[in-house]
């Protein structure tokens, strides 16, 4: 903590009175810089809710701070208890991209609530991860679209 209030040019005093230590600090800084989905609040354009939610998680990846919660959950084996207090917090502000659409269009009845299971949920974030751990780089605008095209609404029988 003392490095960090350095840098803030604070006392260590003031950040304890908020965080009992950095890995407090750090969870709430990512949390607050982790984006929220927002579905059209009518759920009348699925496909186009998913694009958007993927473009958000796309974009946000190029973020000094999605850099930071890959280096938190690469290292999860070893900060348990830190990668589980990002996840817990990043997931109650949203946090869960294309699960978020899909739970809303499931309580406006726009999409059957069985389809939701913990890979239909996943599918359009694992596939963006996995093209950019493949390509080293983020999706490119076209890429969020053949997700959602061709392996997300499938699945979801849509």
């Amino acid at each position: 903590m003392e490095g960090i209030a350095r840098r803030a040019s604070t006392a260590k005093t003031v950040l304890y009175r908020r965080w009992s230590g950095p890995h407090d600090l750090l969870v709430d800084a990512l949390a607050r810089a982790h984006p929220v989905e927002l579905p059209t609040p009518a759920a009348g354009d699925l496909r186009g809710d998913l694009l958007a939610a993927l473009t958000q998680l796309t974009e946000w990846m190029r973020t000094p701070a999605a850099g930071a919660v890959l280096a938190v959950m690469t290292e999860r084996a070893r900060y348990p208890d830190l990668a589980d207090a990002l996840y817990r917090r990043s997931s109650t502000r949203g946090g869960t991209f294309t699960a978020t659409v899909l739970r809303h269009y499931a309580d406006k009845g726009r999409i059957a609530p069985a389809r939701l299971t913990p890979i239909t949920t996943q599918i359009g974030e694992a596939l963006v991860l996995k093209l950019s751990i493949d390509l080293g780089r983020p999706p490119t605008a076209d890429e969020p679209t053949a997700i959602v095209d061709e392996a997300l609404l499938p699945a979801l029988g849509v």
